[in-house]
């Protein structure tokens, strides 16, 4: 049986309407939509799958609901299966949810009749090795941070490429982006835009108390080796902003380029630009 996986933001009521539109219309084609549990409570008589578990369905298609977070969430369950997402903005800034709520149905005609194209997107792996041992392991679409805790006080960091050491500063905290998550915490911290085709991987430090420490820009293919030798309180290290694990002193986390990239399914070509413009006013006076 043909499956399309349908995630949407929590706490959106008004989604309601929409999400019994487009479920009348996936059946209408004789495929079976799937819903996450927070889709599922808008509509009636319809299947409902828990999100980790979605993949497995081997869907041909996830239509995601929500913001840039919930694409981001979403991007994480679907990528090793290289299901093509396609994003609906409902957010307030939208990266990479760039189709509009109204251009929903237009995007699915396209995608029916073969006219969008998939554009896949670098992923990062992180490898938490703590003792000399693997502790965890996570997938990244945007980013992984590690940052202090509640004290105002900055951490001691030390940054190894291939081995050699690349930057040992104080700062706020560091920042490993794909050139996806470019525009968002990177950004935020003064690190540069990157288009998303580029292979290349940044290290952005967060508030470095040095002034001659800026981002650095990185092949894709870059063994990125990230310790805190330092620590004035609690460190975290999160994932794409919502995973979260407490990093000690000693910790390696070993960054690289996923073997997995998130397919996105988009109708027009070289859009990046477009989006920068809209958003964040890009090149205006």
């Amino acid at each position: 049986m043909r499956t399309i996986a349908v995630i949407s933001k929590p706490q959106k009521p008004d989604l309601a309407p929409v999400l019994n539109e487009l479920v009348a219309w996936i059946r209408a084609r004789g495929i079976e939509p799937i819903l996450d549990p927070v889709s599922g409570s808008y509509v009636q008589s319809a299947r409902i799958v828990p999100r980790h578990e979605m993949a497995a369905e081997d869907p041909e298609l996830a239509i995601v609901l929500g913001g840039d977070g919930t694409l981001l969430a979403a991007a994480r369950v679907f990528a090793k299966n290289k299901v093509p997402i396609l994003s609906v903005n409902l957010g307030s800034l939208g990266f990479l949810t760039e189709v509009r709520l109204s251009e929903l149905f237009t995007n699915l005609e396209g995608w029916t009749c073969g006219a969008c194209h998939i554009e896949a997107r670098a992923m990062l792996h992180v490898d938490v090795v703590r003792d000399g041992q693997l502790f965890r392991d996570y997938e990244a679409l945007n980013d992984i941070v590690v940052s202090k805790g509640a004290i105002a006080r900055m951490g001691d960091f030390r940054v190894l490429l291939d081995d050699q050491l690349a930057m040992s500063f104080r700062a706020d905290g560091v920042i490993v982006s794909t050139p996806t998550g470019s525009t968002a915490y990177n950004l935020a911290a003064n690190g540069p835009i990157m288009s998303p085709d580029v292979d290349a991987t940044i290290v952005t430090p967060i508030c470095p108390h040095l002034l001659t420490i800026r981002p650095m820009v990185v092949h894709g293919d870059a063994q990125i080796n990230l310790s805190v030798v330092g620590i004035p309180d609690q460190t975290y290290m999160t994932v794409d902003g919502q995973e979260a694990i407490e990093v000690l002193v000693g910790d390696s986390l070993l960054c690289r380029r996923s073997e997995h990239t998130v397919q996105l399914v988009r109708l027009r070509r070289d859009a990046f630009f477009d989006v920068l413009r809209q958003k964040l006013k890009w090149g205006e006076r």
